[in-house]
């Protein structure tokens, strides 16, 4: 499970570093895997002080640190 998580955190990574800042929304949207999985690797990336998360509405803004 560990391996999976740091698979998306890196496709979530490759995302942000083409768009600079997206959604939460959108990241579900773009990566073909389970939003579980994916909240897994974004608090992965969050815990590793990789990314920002800014809450905007009902939804929250991910960009790279």
């Amino acid at each position: 499970m560990i391996t999976e998580i740091g698979i998306v955190a890196g496709e979530i990574w490759d995302l942000l570093e083409k768009s600079k800042e997206t959604s939460l929304k959108n990241i579900i949207k773009k990566i073909d895997k389970s939003p579980k999985l994916i909240f897994m690797s974004i608090g992965w990336l969050a815990r590793e002080g990789h990314i920002i998360l800014k809450k905007e509405n009902n939804d929250y803004k991910v960009c790279l640190r």
